[in-house]
């Protein structure tokens, strides 16, 4: 498995009065969706992409637009038009709003204390959009990071809760998703993740558990270029688990089943089972949602794996999928040009190692 060098997402994030965080990309590993119905999941910080957000303190409190991401200005209809056709109506302005809001209200309602300082909010990205690898929650995520160092509060807002909050910025502005996500990118590295209800309702949290990254074999990540958007597979099959249906809640309990055998086919490096769990994992999520949620072109990134041989499933809800080739570079090397061939990206996954810092283990529940 490749590893990131220099994978810490700022150990020293100040430069002068500058403070600037990286956060990177996600993949749900095994057990997604069950994170949203109180489930297990597994899943690691990307190294292969990443969002950085950057602070330094100004008279104003300053939201900075991204050139590119928060194009305002067109040479045309025409390029309006192509452009929210590709791009959407959204950039990260939001996200980093949201996230102040969350930040200030959580800080007021803990009785900790922020100083009257004011800074100026700038952000930059190269993760893939719409590709299910959580590209809104790692702006989300680093910007948090700019807040707790630039108020020093690091160590008064505890590592476990710090996905809640990511998870509630993007939940203000109607963002559909689970915590899973947000606990990646908070810890870095490998995470086994269990969302038991009950743990959740007692503590408000889950129980996060890293993993030696090293236990990973090779894998691979394919991704489409143009994907459909990732924000609406997850409705009506919500709507079904909430009203009980017998199928959803049985299923969902299996797909969290997988997270936890995994954690021990890992442990063990007992590849073939992993494949084997990923392969059910994404048979388990097609007769859920169905393959009109899922879309075509999503079904065919797992299915190109498939038709070598190699395992494959969501890394997220689509958008980009990630594959384990378990008779090694030969069989990548199919993948790769069965992939040029279907129109695809492939890249070989590099996994970050957890970056959590002193002050961040200080928090943790013992």
């Amino acid at each position: 498995m490749d590893e990131s060098p220099s994978p810490s997402p700022s150990p020293s994030p100040r430069k002068g009065n500058e403070i600037e965080h990286k956060v990177y990309a996600r993949v749900g590993l095994l057990g997604n969706p069950s994170d949203v119905y109180y489930g297990r999941t597994i899943s690691f910080s990307l190294a292969n992409f990443w969002a950085t957000v950057k602070l330094q303190p100004s008279d104003h409190l300053i939201i900075t637009p991204h050139p590119t991401h928060d194009l305002v200005q067109f040479s045309g209809l025409d390029h309006l038009v192509k452009r929210l056709q590709s791009e959407g109506y959204y950039g990260g302005v939001r996200l980093l709003m949201s996230i102040c809001k969350i930040f200030y209200n959580y800080c007021n309602e803990n009785n900790i204390e922020l100083s009257k300082e004011n800074f100026t909010l700038s952000y930059d990205t190269n993760i893939p959009r719409q590709t299910g690898l959580s590209g809104s929650s790692a702006i989300v995520c680093a910007a948090l990071n700019c807040l707790l160092d630039f108020y020093r509060v690091r160590h008064l807002v505890k590592v476990e809760i710090r996905p809640d909050l990511i998870l509630s910025a993007e939940k203000e502005l109607g963002i559909i998703a689970g915590l899973q996500d947000r606990v990646a990118q908070v810890y870095g590295g490998l995470v086994y993740m269990d969302f038991t209800k009950d743990h959740l309702e007692k503590f408000g949290h889950g129980v996060y558990t890293p993993m030696d990254i090293s236990l990973l074999p090779p894998l691979q990540l394919i991704y489409a270029e143009n994907p459909s958007d990732s924000g609406k597979v997850h409705s009506t099959v919500r709507k079904r688990w909430l009203d009980g249906d017998e199928f959803i809640v049985s299923s969902m309990v299996e797909v969290a089943d997988l997270a936890l055998q995994g954690q021990t086919a890992i442990l063990e490096k007992d590849y073939s089972k992993l494949a084997d769990l990923m392969n059910r994992n994404f048979d388990l999520r097609r007769s859920m949602f169905g393959d009109d949620a899922l879309g075509s072109l999503n079904i065919e990134m797992v299915e190109v794996a498939r038709r070598v041989g190699a395992a494959s499933k969501f890394t997220g809800s689509g958008g980009a999928v990630v594959v384990f080739c378990p008779d090694g570079p030969s069989q990548v090397k199919l993948l790769e040009d069965a992939c040029e061939e279907a129109g695809f990206v492939i890249q070989p996954v590099k996994v970050v190692p957890s970056y959590l810092n002193e002050d961040d283990l200080k928090t943790l529940s013992g």
